[in-house]
């Protein structure tokens, strides 16, 4: 299900060279899936074995979000594919570029309280 009128920034940080990171402004915007089977796009995964990811398995799930973090162009793919609490849980053992990390946390205080929870 997709937040409706979701909205995002592009932020001074880098995703990688050339690419902002881009933010969502509402983490309660994030209410995609939490259990089965995602498959991403072309535009968000375009290399690789196979673009489905088994949310119930943790490495798979910690991947997709890192993917999605990373390579999101928008807020519509992140509402798709990312949801707030789990977003959170997984936050400090997500690997980011140091861009998207510091853009997000910037932006949603709770994601860098969580990484220093879990620290």
């Amino acid at each position: 299900m997709e937040a409706a009128g979701a909205a995002a920034v592009r932020t001074r940080h880098y995703a990688r060279p050339g690419r902002r990171a881009v933010v969502i402004t509402d983490l309660a915007d994030l209410t995609g899936p939490v259990d089965g089977t995602v498959t991403l796009p072309l535009w968000l995964y375009w290399s690789g074995p196979s673009p489905a990811f088994e949310l119930g398995v943790p490495s798979m799930r910690r991947w997709l979000y890192e993917i999605v973090l990373r390579e999101a162009a928008g807020p519509e793919d992140m509402t798709r594919f990312l949801d707030r609490e789990t977003l959170i849980g997984l936050w400090p053992e997500l690997y980011l570029p140091k861009g998207v990390r510091q853009a997000w946390e910037e932006h949603h205080p709770v994601l860098r309280a969580a990484a220093t929870a879990s620290a």
